[in-house]
């Protein structure tokens, strides 16, 4: 157990290091220039001093002498004059010492242009994340482990073949809920193994699941949502693969992935609790099975129907003081596209966990009922 513990640790900081150490070049080829967005280290920031005002705002610049950290241009030093927007989320003003994103744009003529576009933070992340990681494994050990493979696994489901495919132009929603099945497979059976139990599980989600998203498909297109709430979406619109999205579907096919961690979570929740009733009293009956896992389900409903909510709730904050601080109509909030759109997508996804309760404790009472005979 401990090879395999400081094994998997090993090749996790080792992957991480690669990711952070030496990570690859991002280019951006244009008809007069090539782009490339690389990592750099202040070594010398000047005063901030004002530029020039015009209607109302101001726009600052820096002296700074940097130190391109990665890419073709490693090693390279540049002197530029760093220019400050009257955008306090783009105004990034920089000290010697400070870690940043620079933007190099390479014209055919051979110039260069340098700028500093963001902090660098992937490093915290990183660190992070093996933290992330490293406790799973401390505290789960072999399940850790096992839930460490689940969650890659999950990452490259969705960065590998469900965002590429989407890419592609193909139909965001079978390809989610395939998708999420697949996932929901994997994890059941690596994390409880080969049986009943993660049967009812897989069962119990997947139908879970699959009714939250149509729920939030009828309901979404009864109201007339158009996916395009968010700043993303309609930032895809101009994206070079010149996909034609149906952004409706993008909108229920991040509803259905949003929903299926907490749904997962009560299908084993469910399943796992009735294995180990059915193990302690064997002797009880299907109904008696089943009304178990409905009340170890109504327990675990309360909670999860609150994470859903407050997960939604908590990245609305700002835009809910915003309406707060107007004093917009209730009315008003609640036909907006935006709000609506969130709205739906919490209430459908704790319609699908609360749905997987009564279909994960049918199934594993027959299932487990079925298995002792």
């Amino acid at each position: 157990m401990k090879k395999i513990l400081w094994t998997t640790i090993l090749l996790i900081l080792l992957c991480s290091f690669n990711v952070y150490g030496e990570p690859e070049d991002d280019l951006n080829t244009y008809e007069d220039f090539k782009s490339y967005t690389e990592t750099g280290l202040i070594l010398e920031a000047g005063e901030v001093k004002v530029s020039q005002e015009y209607e109302g705002f101001t726009e600052k610049n820096q002296y700074v002498k940097l130190q391109v950290t990665s890419g073709k241009y490693k090693g390279k030093v540049f002197e530029i004059d760093h220019n400050i927007p009257d955008n306090y989320t783009y105004a990034i003003e920089v000290k010697k010492g400070d870690q940043v994103v620079i933007n190099i744009d390479e014209y055919t003529d051979g110039m260069l242009d340098v700028a500093v576009t963001d902090y660098k933070r992937q490093h915290y992340v990183i660190y992070l994340y093996i933290l992330l990681l490293v406790l799973i494994i401390i505290v789960g050990k072999t399940k850790g482990v096992k839930a460490v493979i689940t969650l890659s696994l999950t990452m490259f489901a969705i960065l590998k073949i469900l965002l590429p495919a989407m890419l592609k132009g193909m139909n965001p929603i079978p390809i989610t809920i395939a998708i999420s099945i697949v996932i929901t497979i994997i994890t059941m059976f690596v994390i409880g193994g080969f049986n009943y139990k993660s049967t009812a599980g897989i069962i119990g989600t997947s139908g879970g699941v699959i009714i939250a998203g149509l729920i939030a498909y009828y309901i979404g297109s009864k109201v007339k949502l158009t996916g395009l709430s968010s700043e993303e979406a309609v930032m895809l619109l101009n994206i070079p693969q010149k996909i034609n999205f149906d952004f409706k579907s993008l909108l229920f096919s991040g509803i259905i992935m949003g929903a299926l961690g907490a749904v997962m979570d009560v299908g084993m929740s469910i399943s796992s609790a009735m294995e180990e009733i059915h193990n302690a009293n064997p002797s009880l009956t299907k109904k008696e099975l089943f009304s178990a896992g409905m009340n170890v389900g109504t327990d675990v409903m309360g909670t999860m129907t609150n994470t859903l909510i407050l997960a939604y709730t908590g990245s609305s904050i700002p835009l809910l003081l915003l309406f707060m601080a107007h004093e917009t109509s209730i009315v008003k909030i609640l036909n907006l596209d935006i709000i609506a759109t969130e709205v739906i997508r919490s209430l459908a996804g704790s319609i699908g966990l609360v749905m997987t309760i009564p279909l994960t404790a049918f199934v594993a009472s027959i299932l487990m009922k079925k298995n002792k005979k």
